[in-house]
């Protein structure tokens, strides 16, 4: 597995809407609306090399460091896989956490999509509450909401 490291760009052929990438302030980069979103559309498809369930722990134990280099990019399909953005991702592995975002994952015949949760006007930055375990190594949470908790972990409970 070899992480080249690829200008970050959107793959048109998984975006229905015009996206860009572009610097964020919650987090390096980020992706943001070229256009007005209406509320409840669809967005963008989250690709990437699908991965059982040992395999991305095993790649996240290798590859994760506090403060590392190495971009992480694994989002959960189902109980079975994961997908790993770093290889084959369509720039939806480039969406921040919000703990107040604008899009919801629903997946689709097997298929993971990003919704528009309401209206996102252009030049807004596209944000995905990650809902990470609480069980996880706990990650400060950047995102500037008022509803911010703090952590893109789950709270427990």
């Amino acid at each position: 597995m070899s992480y080249s490291h690829k200008p970050p760009s959107i793959d048109p052929r998984f975006s229905m809407y015009s996206l860009r990438i572009g610097r964020s302030a919650i987090h390096k980069i980020g992706v943001f609306a070229a256009e007005e979103i209406p509320r409840g559309k669809r967005v963008i498809e989250y690709t990437g090399e699908r991965l059982t369930i040992p395999q991305a722990v095993a790649r996240f134990k290798r590859i994760w460091v506090p403060g590392g280099r190495r971009p992480i990019y694994l989002l959960r399909l189902n109980r079975r896989w994961f997908l790993d953005g770093v290889e084959k991702g369509s720039g939806a592995e480039r969406v921040n956490h919000c703990c107040d975002p604008n899009l919801k994952r629903k997946k689709i015949r097997g298929r993971m999509w990003f919704f528009s949760r309401r209206r996102i006007h252009r030049g807004e930055e596209l944000t995905l509450d990650y809902l990470v375990s609480p069980k996880a190594p706990i990650v400060r949470c950047r995102c500037g909401s008022p509803n911010c908790r703090g952590t893109i972990n789950r709270i427990s409970g």
